[in-house]
Parts: C-alpha cells; sequence; structure tokens
C-alpha cells in the first residue's frame, strides 16, 4: 500500500499589479442600444464617449461602465 502525503499552502487573492500583468481596461455600454464605447485603459474616455453618444441620441440615458481588472493568486508558505 502507498502512503501519500500532503502539504497545504495559503494563497493571497488580489489584483495583479506586476509589470508584466494585462492593463486594467474600462468600456461604456449604452442601455437603450447596447452599443459599447471602445475598449481604453483610461476610464474618462468611456465618459466622453457617452457624452458623445447622448449628443447623438437623445433619449439614450442609462449606461453601463465594465472595467476588467487582473486578478491573481500568490501561493505562501508551505504548511
Amino acid at each position: 500500500m502507498t502512503r501519500a502525503r500532503y502539504r497545504f499552502r495559503e494563497h493571497a487573492f488580489s489584483p495583479d499589479e506586476r509589470p508584466e500583468a494585462p492593463p486594467v481596461r474600462f468600456v461604456m455600454q449604452c442601455v437603450a442600444c447596447g452599443l459599447f464605447s471602445p475598449r481604453t485603459e483610461d476610464a474618462e474616455d468611456g465618459s466622453t464617449w457617452a457624452f458623445t453618444h447622448l449628443m447623438e441620441n437623445a433619449g439614450h440615458l442609462d449606461y453601463i461602465a465594465h472595467a476588467t481588472r487582473p486578478y491573481r493568486f500568490e501561493p505562501g508558505a508551505w504548511q
């Protein structure tokens, strides 16, 4: 009979802020028509797009902001 040995490890889950991590991306969506702004790394770009979209479509008053942020598990010490 083989005996197994198990070791456990804690992990911390947090935003990935390493230099090689993908950037945080933002996009704005119009609720009325479903159109999306271009995906950018600056949240203000989506607000500018929403304002322009509103000027072109007077009844489109509701928007959803989507942010994509990479996360990573960091392994801790073995127990």
